[in-house]
């Protein structure tokens, strides 16, 4: 069953907007920057991301960078998330290649970070069902995983609510931190979404 449904708007191979109900999903602009800056230091949104170390305006703007480069190397990325009712900024969601753990290579990852404010609303698992599935309906992955640290249980119920399955527990090697393996393959995707 479909967790909510999507438009997928492709204006050219590059310029993929998702939109759901609530959510427009979108290429990064530099306007993105400063929100994203102020939701990348908050140490409780961080507690969950790597060791845990907030980031500022800087390392914000190269991670947006590295984002987009992302999206021209392997036609898939994180999304700039805004919310369809006043143009805010909320956060991110999208797919990755999660090189931090080399273990679980080759996969893609989809994964989310959002302001505080936009919390227990639903927004995360709205935006990230509309990425999976962009991720085996447009761009044809047999598998997506996502991985969370030991602990982080809302990251770990939103994996549950996109029909993921817990695979492996190991250790993050950049972070020295126990994560948590959650795994779909397109098939029980395919089955479970019509």
């Amino acid at each position: 069953m479909r967790m909510t449904e999507s438009r997928v708007v492709i204006q050219n191979d590059s310029m993929v907007t998702l939109e759901t109900p609530r959510l427009i999903l979108r290429r990064w602009r530099e306007e993105d920057v400063a929100p994203m800056a102020a939701i990348n230091a908050d140490p409780e949104v961080m507690r969950w991301i790597r060791d845990g170390s907030v980031r500022d305006e800087h390392q914000t703007r190269s991670g947006v960078q590295a984002w987009e480069s992302e999206w021209e190397s392997q036609g898939f990325g994180l999304f700039a998330m805004e919310i369809r009712s006043t143009g805010e900024m909320a956060g991110f969601t999208g797919l990755s290649v999660p090189y931090f753990l080399p273990e679980v290579l080759p996969a893609v990852e989809v994964g989310w970070r959002l302001g505080r404010s936009h919390w227990g609303q639903g927004l995360a698992t709205e935006a990230a069902a509309a990425v999976v599935r962009f991720g085996f309906e447009e761009r044809g992955l047999e598998r997506i995983v996502s991985i969370a640290q030991v602990g982080n249980d809302a990251s770990e119920r939103i994996m549950t609510k996109l029909g993921m399955q817990l695979v492996r527990e190991t250790v993050n090697p950049t972070s020295g931190r126990r994560v948590r393996v959650y795994e779909l393959s397109s098939d029980r995707y395919l089955t479970t979404a019509r």
